[in-house]
């Protein structure tokens, strides 16, 4: 039998907590094979090896492990230093864009890995225009090795979801405006802390779901916002469907995906005018400085309590979501890896 000429690098896949990175990894190594089973074949570390001990298995086993492929497909922002028959997913630019965000090893490390991948990958895939430019303008890379495959939205995100049992279950007994994020400081989740005065005397809570990345530089947890901690992937719809408003107040992102399964449950979406939010979101949210935690709050407010406002952004949004889905990511990545493998 044949092997693959594609093996995926699923060490992203197997760890236990799921940010965008994870879920994206998730979907590509159960949805490629499936779309061509010909073509794909998932390599995997065990769960062990899923974070910074995984750093020499992609490194020295992955490699070894596709020997016979023609590339290896790395869905989560690094990929094998040695070798030119990568193709590598890169979500975000961050560690180049604002060096001082992350530690300095990881810093250093993943600086290394976006310059090798610019240097010597065969193809690139961003999820979206804003980070594609970047790979052409911040790393040389050329226009033909890059491609561009916007993320998608599960199912299981709604507007249909009933959100009282887990809003019994978390204690969230007053309408409330929802963070989502790593509590990094790109994610400017402070933002929400300074706007939660405000808000809070207006009858809305600010709550912020998501964990840590000890290897990342982290906020401080200021005290406006109640931090309810990773929240699990199954739990996620009926936060989002319970919310008034979805905010996200970060620096930069590479997509936002929090926006569009926060559009897909029918909750309003407030975000910051960086990096690929204004792209992502179009015209289905309300876009604000994220310096201005006034500017915050207001747009909360009106997104939660003028009806007009709400009623336009709950349709805009819906639209919106309804246009981003994994099956169309999966088809755009194969695409370019078609066009990489020709």
């Amino acid at each position: 039998m044949t092997a693959a000429p594609v093996a995926i690098n699923g060490r992203a896949a197997t760890r236990g907590e799921i940010g965008g990175v994870e879920r994206v990894a998730r979907e590509l190594v159960r949805r490629l094979p499936a779309l061509a089973p010909e073509r794909y074949r998932v390599v995997a570390p065990t769960p062990r090896l899923a974070h910074r001990a995984g750093h020499a298995w992609e490194q020295a086993v992955l490699p070894i492990e596709a020997r016979k492929a023609q590339l290896v497909l790395s869905p989560a922002n690094s990929s094998p230093l040695v070798g030119r028959r990568n193709a590598v997913f890169i979500h975000d630019l961050a560690p180049l864009v604002e060096p001082r965000w992350y530690g300095g090893a990881y810093g250093r490390w993943h600086r290394l890995l976006l310059r090798r991948a610019a240097s010597t990958a065969q193809l690139a895939i961003a999820p979206s225009e804003t980070v594609r430019v970047q790979l052409v303008e911040l790393l040389g890379m050329s226009p033909d090795r890059t491609a561009v495959a916007p993320l998608g939205v599960d199912a299981a995100f709604h507007p249909d979801i009933d959100p009282e049992p887990l809003r019994r279950r978390l204690r969230l007994e007053r309408p409330y405006v929802l963070g989502v994020g790593t509590a990094v400081e790109r994610k400017n989740l402070g933002l929400l802390d300074r706007a939660a005065p405000a808000l809070a005397t207006e009858g809305l809570d600010t709550v912020i779901a998501g964990g840590e990345r000890g290897y990342m530089r982290s906020e401080r947890p200021d005290g406006g916002a109640r931090r309810l901690g990773y929240v699990p992937e199954r739990d996620l719809p009926a936060l989002y469907a319970g919310a008034a408003v979805l905010a996200l107040p970060s620096l930069y992102e590479g997509f936002g995906l929090p926006c569009i399964e926060a559009m897909a449950c029918g909750t309003p979406v407030v975000a910051t005018d960086r990096g690929a939010l204004p792209e992502t979101c179009g015209d289905a949210a309300l876009l604000i400085d994220p310096g201005d935690p006034d500017a915050l709050a207001e747009a909360c407010l009106l997104a939660a309590n003028d009806a007009s406002t709400r009623d336009r952004l709950t349709v805009a949004g819906l639209a919106r979501a309804a246009t981003f889905t994994w099956e169309r990511t999966v088809r755009q990545v194969d695409a370019a890896i078609g066009a990489a493998l020709a």
